[in-house]
């Protein structure tokens, strides 16, 4: 109990510093690459040959 009677005094001196914080700058989104597409268009051709071939090993049973 002396404890937390001790740490009190600090939490009090420390809380009101976080209501001085700076306010929230949203990202600016960055338009896409021709690499970024690229690489989207390959990830989603990866993407449907798996589950292409996930069907057909399932319905060999």
């Amino acid at each position: 109990m002396k404890r937390i009677l001790t740490i009190t005094p600090y939490l009090a001196l420390t809380l009101p510093t976080t209501a001085l914080a700076e306010a929230f700058d949203r990202p600016i989104p960055q338009p896409q690459t021709e690499a970024a597409e690229f690489w989207f268009f390959v990830g989603s051709v990866a993407l449907i040959l798996s589950l292409v071939a996930v069907q057909m090993l399932v319905s060999r049973r």
